[in-house]
């Protein structure tokens, strides 16, 4: 139950990797139009959903407080950095509502179609108005919704534009500097590149019978799945160990992984790793799964 004297805030969070212009409208609207006190402003440690990264955690909230500290009525708050791992939106807010009454949830039209598969997405739903902000070509999906209001922007830039060198114009003057320096002489790697990465690193390594599922349009957890026969327990093992060496040193990284003698899964997100025995891939049939899931999104569409 809320107790009275509570200041009501609406809670935005995310990568901001980095912060940008349409950050900066998204929060002077959702101050002008919703009946909020306050507004929290909470960088992720780790976004579980990115497919490339600019910048660490302290540089993001850095670029955060450079850019909101000034702003009337913005708290940027380090929970989730000082949390030191990817960190549920529930239990941010939960967290914040030991201080706050966290009335309103700020998310981009584009997360509608995974929202119910986000961790207790039925508390948020009974707890939280959602504040959608819309985006073109992401429709408004809001049958699961208990409770929402749309806010209407015309700044069509997201953060991957600006690492990708489409849309530096939109980086906001006092941290253009640092943003640049970061971004020179950085190549990031499409999904399909760190695919092929990945599975030439397994390849190197002696794994056999490498399968890669593109499901980027199935209803499933991660856009690419790659699944990989070892030779043995102890090869389940190296396989896994060399195989977060080397993308930690190119960038990429498991955000988590379940690691057993005969089984092991990484989570980079979008991609899903599975390593295993043969004995265990048999059992399990996991790429046939797959195929049903490819199958039957390429059926809906035709």
């Amino acid at each position: 139950m809320v107790k009275e004297g509570k200041q009501v805030v609406a809670m935005f969070g995310g990568s901001f990797d980095p912060p940008h212009l349409g950050h900066q409208r998204i929060i002077e609207k959702a101050i002008k139009s919703l009946d909020i006190d306050k507004l929290l402003v909470v960088p992720a440690y780790l976004n579980p959903f990115k497919t490339s990264s600019l910048a660490n955690a302290t540089q993001r909230l850095a670029w955060c407080h450079t850019l909101f500290d000034t702003v009337d009525n913005v708290i940027v708050d380090d929970y989730e950095i000082k949390e030191g791992k990817s960190t549920t939106t529930s239990q941010s807010i939960k967290h914040f509502n030991i201080v706050y009454d966290v009335k309103y949830l700020i998310i981009g039209s584009d997360n509608l179609s995974t929202l119910t598969k986000w961790h207790n997405f039925e508390w948020l739903n009974a707890h939280i108005i959602w504040v959608i902000i819309t985006r073109e070509n992401h429709p408004l999906k809001t049958e699961s919704l208990r409770e929402w209001k749309t806010l209407t922007l015309d700044a069509p830039v997201s953060s991957t534009d600006i690492r990708t060198h489409k849309a530096l114009h939109y980086v906001d003057k006092k941290i253009e500097k640092s943003v640049q320096e970061i971004l020179k002489g950085q190549t990031l790697m499409t999904i399909d590149e760190r695919i092929e990465n990945i599975v030439k690193i397994l390849d190197d390594k002696k794994a056999e019978e490498i399968e890669v599922f593109n499901l980027d349009d199935a209803d499933y957890i991660a856009k690419r799945v790659v699944i990989a026969n070892s030779l043995n327990t102890k090869h389940t093992i190296a396989l896994a160990e060399h195989l977060k060496k080397e993308l930690k040193a190119q960038g990429d990284a498991f955000l988590a992984s379940d690691v057993s003698d005969e089984w092991v899964v990484a989570d980079l997100g979008d991609i899903l790793i599975h390593i295993m025995i043969p004995e265990y891939r048999q059992r399990y049939s996991l790429e046939t799964f797959l195929s049903e899931l490819v199958e039957n999104q390429k059926n809906k569409k035709d």
